[in-house]
This record gives structure tokens, C-alpha cells and sequence, in this order.
């Protein structure tokens, strides 16, 4: 619990909905933000610490200590409040579903320090608690095939581990990956990936991926294109069980 918010309120003589009436919410998500984890959006926390007279950092400490690149802090937060994710990689295995030397390898060639890279894969393997939550967001991950079979600079090892993660992963009630099969030939996937997070009022929020810095969008006719090409996507897909097959497939051929 975030006993500091917590305090805070019965000082204040606030509860989840009068703070929820207040900033606009549902109560139900005012709710989730005394859950270890569950930190409001920043607009969110400046309404909150206006209310309650305190200071954002004493309410969320831990916001200082984020070790993800301050650009990519708002789609955390949009992540955590997520009822539903929909998740779609033609190169990589998703963010979520990765493992430590997976995520540290795909970061190989980049101009970073090694500070950087520590920092930017725990905040990779920070955002995966999410999936453990007593209440994971449904998850639904579409995958080319090809992301399967493309080697880690040669290290077979890694490319088993993450085949073999990304397998268990998929066996929980709150995960689907979906596999594109890499026969398919052109399809709309090939523009690059996305997620689109569904949040608890109803909106959605998509992280858009490119080889310049990643765009979040909000805007009604973005989130509109997406889901048409995420629904485009999903219909080539092998059904899960099919899908779970090649994925262990994949985790044998790489031993």
C-alpha cells in the first residue's frame, strides 16, 4: 500500500471517490492508486498533491528513482492503469516478454553508455511485474514468426531462453501470442509495431514504434487506424494452440 497517500487522505478527510469526483475518474481507478505500483498519470498526480497539500515527491518517491528514459515515463504510466494491451512486434519479441539478455542485446548497437543500457533494460524488466499483478491487463501479443528464428548475434543460448520464456509466458490465463507465420508474405504489419492500451474509462492510448523516437498518440483517428490495421494484422495469425507450437519449436531448434 502507499501508506504516504494513504495518510494523506485521512488528513485531508478525502476518500477514493471524493478524490475521483474531484479529478474526474472513475472511483475504481482512484482506488487502485493506494496499490503498490499503481501511480497516477502526471496531470493526474498534480491534481491529486494540489488537493491533498502535499508534494508530488512525498506521495510518489519512487517516480524520482524511474529508471526508464524520461520520454517514455508517460506510456508507463499508461501501462500500469491498462485493462488490456494489444501488442504487435514484426521484429522483436515484445518488451514484456523478454528476458534480461534478450532485452540487453537488442540495445547492442545503439550510442549508449553502459549506464544507459542498465538503466533503460531495468525499466524493461521493472514494467514486467505488471503480468504477476493479482489483476494482470490481458495481454495479447502478435508476433512475425520470423522474430523467432533471428539470431542474437550468434548466441544460441539467449535465443532459447527467450523462446522458452516467451513460451511459459504464453500458458498464462491473462497472455495470448499470436504468430504471424512468415510464409504470409506482405501483410499490414509491415509498417512497423504498436501497442494500444485499453484504460479503465474507456480510452485507449497507442505507442507507436519508428526508427526516430517512439510516438504516443491519443487522438481519435490514430487510435481509429490502429485498431483497423491491429484487427487486419491479428486475422493472419495461427490460433494459439498453433501458435504455442511454433513457439516451442523455435525454443528446440536453438539448443
Amino acid at each position: 500500500m502507499n501508506h504516504a497517500l494513504r495518510a494523506a487522505m485521512v488528513e485531508a478527510g478525502e476518500t477514493a471517490e471524493s478524490l475521483a469526483a474531484q479529478v474526474g475518474v472513475d472511483p475504481k481507478t482512484a482506488a487502485r492508486w493506494v496499490t503498490p505500483g499503481r501511480v497516477p498519470r502526471p496531470r493526474r498526480r498534480t491534481q491529486l498533491a494540489t488537493i491533498l497539500g502535499r508534494d508530488i515527491e512525498e506521495l510518489w518517491p519512487d517516480v524520482l528513482k524511474r529508471s526508464e528514459p524520461e520520454w517514455l515515463r508517460a506510456w508507463v504510466d499508461w501501462e500500469r492503469e491498462a485493462v488490456a494491451l494489444c501488442w504487435f512486434e514484426h521484429c522483436w519479441v515484445p518488451g514484456l516478454l523478454q528476458t534480461e539478455a534478450y532485452a540487453r542485446a537488442t540495445l547492442a548497437d545503439e550510442a549508449l553508455t553502459s549506464a544507459e543500457v542498465n538503466d533503460i533494460v531495468a525499466s524493461r524488466m521493472s514494467r514486467q511485474a505488471i503480468l504477476r499483478r493479482e489483476r494482470p491487463p490481458l495481454l495479447i501479443a502478435v508476433i512475425h514468426e520470423q522474430v523467432l528464428h533471428q539470431s542474437a548475434y550468434g548466441d544460441r543460448e539467449l535465443m532459447r531462453e527467450q523462446c522458452e520464456r516467451l513460451a511459459t509466458c504464453a500458458e498464462l490465463p491473462s497472455v495470448k501470442v499470436l504468430i504471424v507465420p512468415r510464409d504470409l508474405g506482405m501483410y499490414p504489419g509491415l509498417g512497423g509495431g504498436f501497442i494500444i492500451a485499453e484504460l479503465p474509462d474507456g480510452e485507449a492510448v497507442a505507442h507507436v514504434d519508428s526508427q526516430g523516437p517512439a510516438q504516443i498518440v491519443k487522438d481519435a483517428a490514430s487510435i481509429a487506424t490502429l485498431n483497423g490495421r491491429w484487427e487486419r494484422i491479428r486475422s493472419e495469425t495461427l490460433p494459439r494452440p498453433q501458435s504455442l507450437d511454433l513457439i516451442r519449436k523455435a525454443a528446440g531448434s536453438w539448443t
